[in-house]
């Protein structure tokens, strides 16, 4: 029996064929440093990584290359895009109770060293109010918004477009993180009023993991986290201020970046729109079959609200970390079971204290794989 695999919240799987060629290929045949040299081998490599950057900034309605950066996920790209702000203390950034951990910590690692003031919004578990809420919060020292697209726990989907209008209006820093969207929804930057956008390249995009992006506009000046070679300037003591070098100490990871190229490139062969009418498919289905079992409690959007392909839930009187194992080990179906590093949210729902068990689907699952899950579920419940 094959093993199915309903944690794509976490990191898309499978991945594309042509994403492990292109990743053996960088390995294989152009291993060497991109931007570290003339010689041949180096200047492809330095292609690659190129042509990876004026692909995702046009994916995400950014005009200049260079104001793409890499990194290794998206919690380095949400610290450099967080951290990386000159807060002063007393000034004001407000979030959400959706975000993920790696945009609280480092919001409250600036409220340790920096003083600066953190609100935490709590909208409906559906999205609204959310505008009404921030209109409440902003103050005259809001320097920053900071809000994910979508919840890796309910699968809300946020009005980051209505947001970016009123971040405008208020020339308020705007920071969004697209894990859960990033090759699910459309994303323009410059259309939503976006200042900067963080992803992983190993989500929505089907690249590998260890690859994540962040995207500055022209006007966003940031200090940078890290600093060291970047492969020009080196007669300088101090760190370049081009970019996207300012931001990209060290040695690219070239095989990932290539791997997202090619994962991008097979999204775009699919067609977005097409991949979130499936992953939208499987979801409705799911829900469907769900509600209809005694004990379970679903949290989220309800059943015909636009939602992402995430849904978390509990069964009534057992552990869902016990849950989770069940379906591991006798059934071949993995899930995700906790927190989800989103405390937060958690909170809101009322599951602080076990958390969920939740299961997320991808363009390559299918119907027969949520019947399978369900007539699990049902078996474990009748043990209990």
């Amino acid at each position: 029996m094959s093993y199915i695999y309903f944690d794509q919240a976490a990191s898309s799987f499978p991945k594309p064929k042509k994403v492990g060629e292109a990743v053996l290929e960088a390995i294989n045949d152009y291993g060497a440093n991109p931007g570290r040299g003339g010689h041949t081998l180096a200047v492809r490599a330095n292609d690659v990584i190129f042509k990876a950057r004026k692909t995702i900034a046009m994916m995400f309605g950014e005009q200049n290359p260079a104001n793409v950066c890499f990194y290794l996920n998206a919690t380095q790209a949400l610290n450099q895009a967080i951290q990386g702000v000159d807060f002063k203390e007393g000034d004001h950034v407000i979030t959400t109770s959706f975000e993920h951990n790696s945009v609280r910590r480092p919001l409250e690692r600036l409220k340790d060293t920096k003083g600066i003031k953190v609100s935490y919004i709590e909208p409906a578990v559906n999205g609204k109010l959310l505008l009404e809420l921030i209109e409440q919060e902003i103050n005259e020292n809001t320097k920053a918004i900071v809000v994910s697209h979508g919840s890796n726990v309910t699968g809300t989907i946020l009005p980051i477009e209505e947001i970016g209008m009123f971040t405008k209006v208020h020339d308020i820093l705007f920071v969004v993180d697209a894990s859960q969207t990033a090759g699910i929804l459309s994303l323009d930057m410059k259309e939503m009023n976006i200042d900067m956008l963080a992803f992983p390249g190993h989500k929505g995009l089907m690249g590998p993991q260890g690859t994540g992006v962040l995207i500055i506009r022209d006007h966003v000046d940031l200090i940078p986290l890290i600093y060291g070679g970047t492969g020009s300037h080196s007669e300088d003591v101090h760190q370049p201020e081009k970019r996207p070098e300012r931001y990209e100490s060290g040695t690219l990871n070239t095989p990932g970046i290539a791997g997202l190229l090619a994962g991008i490139e097979e999204l775009h062969s699919i067609g977005i729109e097409s991949i979130y009418e499936h992953e939208a498919q499987l979801t409705t289905y799911c829900l469907e079959r769900l509600s209809v079992i005694e004990g379970i409690q679903i949290y989220g959007p309800q059943l015909h609200e636009t939602r992402l392909a995430v849904i978390s839930f509990t069964i009534e009187g057992i552990d869902v970390h016990e849950v989770a194992m069940i379906l591991d080990q006798h059934y071949q179906i993995g899930v995700r079971a906790g927190l989800h590093c989103s405390p937060l949210t958690h909170s809101l729902l009322g599951t602080e204290d076990g958390g969920a068990i939740r299961v997320s689907f991808g363009y390559y699952n299918t119907i027969e794989e949520v019947d399978r899950f369900i007539d699990a579920i049902k078996e474990i419940k009748s043990f209990f």
